[in-house]
């Protein structure tokens, strides 16, 4: 049963200028260690590389954010969830804390479509419940 869905899109130039703006401090605040090491590495090889990244995993953040009906509220924070990536290379949400307990106690599955262009950065979030979770049967309404 979907329990939520999410989507947004971010303008690279915006990113760009916030990273201009504040320096490390805004890839600081958005991105969890994991994902702020492979930012740096990108960054280091080409800046754009590294802005783009980052201008998808904020939206990837976003639209999770919007899925699960929390938005920036807590337990939902920038750093708690993390976009990683399968071997395939398919983008997954990796997911810590607080904010990990919240989301397994009601048996949650997220599913991210991530994508980027020149001068946008576009996410697409299903969540899912498994059927009976909370005495919800696939025939509630």
């Amino acid at each position: 049963m979907i329990y939520g869905i999410g989507t947004d899109i971010c303008d690279v130039r915006r990113i760009r200028a916030s990273l201009e703006r504040h320096g490390d401090r805004f890839a600081e605040r958005v991105l969890s260690d994991a994902e702020l090491a492979i930012w740096r590495a990108r960054s280091q090889r080409w800046s754009e590389r590294g802005v783009r990244y980052l201008a998808t995993r904020f939206s990837a953040k976003e639209a999770f954010s919007k899925a699960i009906g929390l938005g920036l509220r807590m337990p939902m924070t920038w750093r708690t969830c993390e976009v990683g990536s399968l071997p395939s290379g398919q983008p997954i949400i990796v997911l810590h804390g607080a904010l990990h307990e919240w989301f397994e106690a009601r048996s949650l599955r997220a599913h991210l479509s991530v994508t980027d262009e020149t001068d946008y950065a576009a996410s697409f979030c299903v969540v899912e419940q498994a059927d009976g979770a909370y005495g919800i049967s696939a025939n509630s309404y």
